[in-house]
């Protein structure tokens, strides 16, 4: 886990031949065989993510198998291209920095990188109030998620989530296209992201303003569309003291979104804000899978 980190911390993402983007790729040639030759109903959908997925999955299960110490480096180099941590930095800097500098028009092409949320017409609150949204929500996608998955699977756990998450992005929406033959991508992340969004909103809320975030994830989570980005974002926001959520522009429709969050309107400040949240989440995380590994490990030598 702390290679892997690492790794993250001084590499960052892949440039060039990143194994996501072929992922990528693969999933979209079997969705549209799956079309073709199916249909789009959920059946089809959730056969298009067996086959997506499982391949991969037993693959990496099989090289694992192949030495007593082969999981050593397949798992690491599994968490490392799971892990986003500092992409996401990079990508939430490039908005903050030109935010700060009071040049909106740069924040706001940079944030359309990072959102899904049509940005051609925020202002400079609505820069900052998206970017600081993405930075939350993706703390658990591109971290934290990962993190607990490695840490229950090895690298093939880590490697479920990440595949899983991805087809979420990709076919998890509530379109015409996507509302029957994406129900299965959505409806699987939500699963493997539960029990990880709630732990990331506990961190969240013990770095932060530990008082408001809780009472922001108590009061507001559940009424977010999404079970898990809610606790996340409602308890992040808390933790930072801004109010996020409001109204937001979604493919030419407006979306009246709950409150999130108690506190002054976000800048660039919040943005960044958000971006050490997550590092020092990711700290802790890893120094309390250090101290149970200790204990763990001298209790068996005391038992023996």
């Amino acid at each position: 886990m702390a290679a892997g980190l690492l790794a993250d911390r001084l590499l960052g993402e892949a440039r060039r031949f990143h194994p996501l983007v072929g992922f990528g790729r693969w999933a979209r040639a079997l969705e549209a065989a799956t079309r073709r030759h199916v249909g789009t109903h959920r059946g089809a959908g959730m056969l298009a993510w067996a086959l997506a997925v499982l391949p991969w999955l037993a693959l990496a299960l099989a090289l694992r198998a192949t030495h007593p110490l082969a999981h050593w480096p397949l798992d690491i180099a599994l968490l490392y291209l799971a892990l986003g941590g500092r992409s996401l930095a990079e990508h939430a800097e490039a908005v903050a920095a030109p935010l700060a500098a009071g040049d909106v028009d740069s924040a706001r092409a940079h944030v359309s990188w990072i959102v899904s949320r049509d940005t051609g017409a925020l202002d400079a609150a609505g820069v900052a109030r998206a970017g600081t949204e993405s930075v939350l929500e993706n703390g658990n996608d591109a971290v934290f998620g990962a993190l607990f998955w490695f840490l229950l699977g090895g690298g093939g756990g880590v490697l479920l989530f990440r595949l899983a998450n991805t087809l979420d992005a990709m076919w998890g929406y509530r379109t015409p296209r996507y509302l029957h033959f994406g129900w299965a991508a959505a409806r699987i992340d939500d699963v493997l992201n539960a029990l990880p969004a709630r732990l990331t909103a506990l961190t969240y809320a013990v770095l932060g303003n530990t008082r408001c975030a809780l009472k922001c994830w108590r009061t507001q989570a559940a009424a977010w569309d999404s079970p898990n980005a809610g606790p996340v974002m409602a308890a992040g926001a808390g933790a930072l003291g801004v109010a996020l959520g409001g109204g937001a522009l979604y493919h030419g429709q407006w979306e009246q979104r709950p409150p999130l969050g108690a506190g002054r309107t976000p800048d660039a400040g919040a943005i960044r804000a958000a971006i050490t949240l997550v590092r020092r989440g990711s700290v802790l995380w890893l120094a309390i899978t250090s101290a149970l590994a200790v204990v763990i490990t001298l209790a068996g030598w005391a038992h023996a």
